[in-house]
């Protein structure tokens, strides 16, 4: 069940663990969702079966799996449920109007609000990546204990297979001996990066003209589908000339997370991943979002440089602190390396389905083939 793009990389990299086995049809669905325009075509794209919603919700099923939670309770199947980013770090926006705001929102996708539906608990299994969210789930939905399972970080785990494999993406990015890599990530709405600062990438590019710097960005898909991918173009047309690598949504962001020699980011999971994997971080100087306590997302706006727009930016790249990856990773995930053997397992339980001997090896990322990021996006 597929919401948007970013859940639809979670699910690609959980179902190839199960999808070579010939007793197992793998079907996909587009679920309700703000953001779910350009997912179907992106299915079709790579030969996926996809049925349509309204068939999805009549049609009874041996497993749905979802990496988001709209329409849920519409499925006729067992349910495993699991997030699509890094763990569960942000807290529940308040709406802005009602009531009083509430002195400790909850942490989102760990709630009853997302998790609960007509008094049933949603999930059959719901797949954790830490064991700390056992915690957080026993304040805020003890109902669904009982069908958690920690299973790691499929992604995470995906990141750090494909580390060996840096100087094969760099040169396919064609990113030169002695040149700095450096991936602008922006989460989507108002307070990510490229909604608050929007003046950040020409900046770059500018000041950076003619350096050993080249500049990538990754923006999330939902920018994309909320601005129209023609619009993000314009906006970028003057970066894109100048040289700015934008990839397009439905790329593989992970292999330029691990080309990357500076990371400029915000609160969301992508920062948060490359600092896991030891890449320098250096955030806007002001994140207003609640981020919950303890997670990867709070270690990274601790550790993290901060960047000063009104001060030369090549200095402050050259000067970004370290980030301590192992606590970083740790904070993503207790069960470091073991996601597709926990996920695989699962699945085939709430199949029914004795799992196979033999089980597939994580596989580094494929290269990035960036054809002409900078002139057509």
């Amino acid at each position: 069940m597929a919401h948007s793009i970013v859940s639809c990389h979670r699910l690609l990299d959980v179902i190839g663990q199960i999808e070579s086995d010939q007793r197992i049809q793998v079907v996909f669905t587009v679920g309700p969702d703000a953001f779910n325009k350009h997912v179907e075509r992106y299915l079709n794209s790579i030969g996926a079966l996809v049925v349509p919603w309204l068939q999805a919700v009549r049609e009874r099923f041996d497993l749905a799996v979802a990496a988001s939670y709209g329409g849920l309770h519409q499925l006729h199947a067992p349910l495993l449920v699991m997030a699509h980013g890094a763990g569960h770090g942000k807290r529940v926006r308040p709406g802005r109007h009602g009531g009083p705001k509430i002195s400790e929102p909850p942490v989102y996708g760990l709630d009853a609000q997302r998790l609960v539906h007509g008094g049933r608990v949603l999930p059959t299994a719901l797949a954790l990546a830490h064991d700390h969210e056992l915690d957080v789930l026993r304040r805020q939905c003890p109902e669904a204990l009982d069908v958690a399972v920690v299973v790691g970080d499929p992604c995470l785990d995906r990141l750090v297979a494909s580390l060996p494999s840096r100087r094969r993406y760099r040169r396919h990015l064609g990113i030169a001996d002695g040149e700095s890599l450096v991936v602008v990530t922006s989460t989507w709405g108002p307070d990510g990066l490229f909604g608050r600062w929007p003046d950040l990438l020409p900046l770059l590019m500018t000041e950076l003209s003619g350096s050993r710097h080249r500049v990538a960005a990754l923006l999330h898909p939902a920018v994309w589908d909320a601005h129209g991918h023609r619009q993000v173009r314009s906006w970028l047309q003057d970066c894109r000339e100048a040289g700015l690598l934008l990839p397009d949504p439905t790329v593989d962001w992970r292999s330029l997370v691990v080309a990357a020699d500076r990371i400029i980011g915000d609160h969301g999971s992508v920062t948060a991943y490359a600092g896991a994997v030891g890449r320098p971080v250096l955030l806007p100087p002001d994140d207003r979002i609640p981020i919950a306590e303890g997670t990867a997302q709070d270690l990274i706006r601790t550790a993290a440089g901060r960047l000063d727009l009104h001060r030369a930016l090549g200095p402050q790249l050259e000067s970004v602190p370290a980030i301590d990856r192992q606590a970083v990773a740790g904070a993503i995930t207790t069960r470091a390396g073991r996601a597709s053997v926990l996920l695989r397992r699962t699945m085939y339980r709430l199949l029914r389905l004795p799992e196979p001997g033999r089980h597939r090896q994580i596989e580094p990322l494929p290269p990035p083939v960036p054809r002409r990021w900078g002139v057509e996006g």
